[in-house]
């Protein structure tokens, strides 16, 4: 049976070992998942599958920028407790990937698992002698990387958890890292209003409508209100539009256009952002064991 990247994908997902462990295993099982699994297990290969299940949403971001501000990368490694986070074992293992990132410059975090640290060890390997030492999942997100051939990129990085890499035309290293610290600060969706989608205009405009509609006011008065409105929503949301947290008198779009400058793009990672934590209810879990 041929052995697919599907299968290689659900088994590692499965046990949380490596890719290459999986693809042995499924090799040697004739892509037969349970006997896969079960012979992981035997061997000591999914060490760190009962592990693999944890939520991991605490961790560190990383962002690594080249000398002549070029090229940087950008990445989120996770792990279950904010108390692994604080301990040098996990500290350099960001620092390493994020120095073997910015040299290899990987597509995505797949392609980042199978390439090579300098002890001859894959990142996925070594991933999984960490959870071992330590005892708690660890799970590299995602990875970015970030060029300009005619730019210059600002990198910055708030604390352990907010990092951010921004794009801007011309050579103004100074004013691409305050532009992103301010993107650290502010959150913005986009850079400009032509980059928000119509069905988010859309949506906001219904709500807005509504909200005006309970007002009792007449209509041309509401239409002032929806203009106004989605003007104040626009500016909240786009980069261009807020007011710059150094300057809060001047936009970001003001900012920009008064240094002769242009923001190309943006990227901004926040520590566990989409991931959702599971809550345990201590009072569920006792009355569990107690009818078990």
């Amino acid at each position: 049976m041929a052995i697919t990247a599907a299968l290689v994908k659900e088994l590692r997902e499965r046990t949380g070992a490596g890719m290459m462990d999986c693809k042995k295993a499924l090799t040697e099982t004739d892509g037969n998942m349970e006997d896969a699994i079960d012979l992981m297990r035997a061997s000591g290969a999914a060490k760190a599958a009962k592990k693999a299940g944890r939520i991991a949403s605490e961790g560190l971001v990383n962002v690594t920028l080249s000398d002549d501000k070029k090229t940087a990368i950008i990445l989120e490694v996770n792990s279950e407790t904010d108390f692994v986070t604080k301990g040098d074992v996990f500290i350099d293992f960001v620092n390493t990937l994020g120095a073997l990132a910015l040299a290899t410059q990987p597509e995505n975090v797949e392609a980042f698992l199978t390439q090579t640290l300098e002890t001859g060890e894959t990142v996925d390997k070594a991933r999984e002698e960490i959870i071992a030492k330590i005892g708690e999942n660890i799970s590299v997100r995602r990875v970015h990387t970030v060029t300009t051939d005619n730019g210059v990129i600002g990198a910055y990085k708030h604390g352990d958890r907010i990092a951010v890499l921004s794009v801007l035309s011309g050579n103004d290293g100074d004013l691409a890292k305050d532009v992103a610290m301010h993107i650290a600060a502010s959150k913005p969706e986009c850079v400009s209003e032509d980059q928000l989608s119509a069905d988010l205009l859309e949506r906001e405009k219904a709500i807005f409508i509504e909200q005006a509609k309970e007002s009792g006011k007449p209509d041309n008065i509401i239409e002032k209100m929806i203009v106004g409105r989605m003007k104040k929503f626009v500016n909240e949301v786009t980069l261009y539009g807020q007011s710059f947290v150094k300057d809060p008198d001047t936009t970001v779009g003001q900012l920009v256009k008064a240094n002769n400058a242009d923001v190309e793009s943006f990227v901004r990672f926040e520590v566990g952002e989409g991931i959702e934590k599971k809550v345990d209810n201590f009072v569920e879990e006792v009355m569990a064991q107690a009818q078990a």
